[in-house]
């Protein structure tokens, strides 16, 4: 549908009760992919999702010289891998604002044999590469920046896999190092990645290996800090999607906010997604959470503020700020420094925007406190970031005068969400 801009939300008149299965994970869409290109024979992947990031991933792969057949319609995909030898000898790709892109082909094209070069927008070019950049060069890659060291746009230029040991920085993005392990396997000998520092966000990391694995990928790792990886080669299959656990957080977080209750379907707390343990944060706010065979529902309580790190699910940070303006008490989130270098400032963009609607807000670095108070009706400024139209939109449905300014931005990652929120809320 074509949206108005700012879009107004409507308040809802009580409870929301309903179920909805959310499109399918953009996270592990976009693994899947990478794996089966690389994988001997053709993969069909089902539940795919159909986004601005998925797509971008797609045309890349296009373009390197990977077969893919698409059936938008049933959400399904056939990829003809390249048995770990990228078959394109040029290309240059054109990847917007996906991180998840950008850091899994880089780390791809160096098995080619060729010039690559890789570059976005304007935020993209803002977004830090360089410690992924540093960890191929490592591994023996030749890759060079064309404008700003440690930052898109870059030159690989490459001769056919590398092998060796590296040490990759845990702290900023869990993408390098799932970028360099999907990658390692096609390596010509054993590659050793060593961990620096804290890694963020490990949940992802499980994710990329389940996802490996899927598809015959052995990795050995020792914790969270080192991991070794022999040659081989992956295996295509039929691999099925799980829904994404980030987009169900705006549906749980509806729950909550309105005291109704909301099923996904498609998702349990052992989804390979770590943003399905949102739930965890919403019931220690008070709300129930119920456990179905396949299925999670949140049942809307009185909400009270909580201290929470939330590292491991830094996707949904903003989902439960937006829940946070309703709690009966402060509410502080912390070590979730690295989201500063996401689509935008998360930290500083939640905190404009809440202050915007007259909140209290203490900022620090790797997180926030929310003093819940009387919401101030606003136009939200959404920093060109999918996930802050969609959190703030909570907001407004339980709040009078809350607008979204450039609401189509969620096509990054959930183009039909506000028809989707439009059917569950009974508009």
């Amino acid at each position: 549908m074509k949206l108005q801009d700012p879009y107004p939300i409507t308040p809802v008149n009580g409870p929301v009760r309903a179920s909805i299965r959310p499109p399918g994970s953009k996270s592990i869409t976009n693994r899947a992919l990478i794996v089966a290109a690389l994988a001997e024979g053709t993969s069909k992947l089902s539940g795919v999702l159909d986004s601005v990031d998925t797509r971008v991933m797609i045309q890349s792969l296009k373009q390197l010289g990977i077969p893919i057949e698409q059936n938008i319609g049933e959400c399904t995909l056939e990829i003809t891998g390249c048995g770990g030898r990228v078959p394109a000898p040029h290309a240059e790709l054109y990847l917007e604002n996906s991180g998840t892109s950008i850091r899994f082909l880089t780390a791809l094209c160096a098995c080619g044999s060729g010039t690559y070069q890789l570059d976005g927008n304007t935020r993209m070019r803002e977004r830090p590469i360089g410690d992924l950049v540093y960890a191929l060069q490592q591994l023996g890659l030749d890759i060079s920046y064309l404008d700003v060291v440690g930052f898109p746009p870059i030159e690989i230029r490459a001769g056919g896999p590398h092998e060796g040991t590296a040490s990759v920085a845990g702290n900023i993005s869990s993408q390098y190092l799932s970028a360099l392990l999907m990658a390692a396997p096609a390596a010509r000998d054993t590659v050793t990645l060593n961990i620096d520092g804290e890694l963020v966000s490990k949940p992802y990391i499980e994710m990329t290996l389940q996802v490996m694995n899927a598809f015959g990928g052995k990795v050995q790792a020792t914790g969270t800090k080192r991991y070794v990886i022999e040659p081989h080669q992956y295996r295509a299959c039929d691999y099925a999607i799980e829904p994404d656990a980030s987009a169900a957080s705006y549906f749980f977080g509806l729950a909550a906010v309105t005291g109704g209750e909301v099923t996904v379907e498609g998702l349990t707390r052992w989804a390979l997604q770590g943003d399905a343990l949102f739930v965890d944060a919403l019931e220690r706010m008070g709300c129930i959470v119920e456990e179905g065979e396949d299925s999670l529902t949140v049942i809307g309580r009185p909400l009270k503020g909580i201290d929470i790190d939330m590292n491991a699910i830094s996707d949904t940070a903003q989902t439960l700020s937006a829940v946070a303006v309703f709690a009966d008490g402060p509410t502080t989130i912390r070590n979730i420094a690295h989201v500063r270098h996401k689509e935008t400032d998360r930290i500083s963009a939640v905190a404009t925007e809440l202050t915007k609607l007259g909140q209290g807000i203490v900022e620090f670095e790797d997180g926030l406190t929310i003093h819940p108070r009387p919401v101030t009706p606003a136009i939200i400024d959404t920093y060109d970031d999918h996930r802050m139209a969609m959190s703030f939109s909570l907001i407004g449905l339980k709040a009078n005068g809350i607008q979204i300014a450039d609401p189509g931005c969620t096509a990054k990652t959930y183009p039909h969400y506000w028809d989707d929120l439009e059917q569950v809320c009974g508009y």
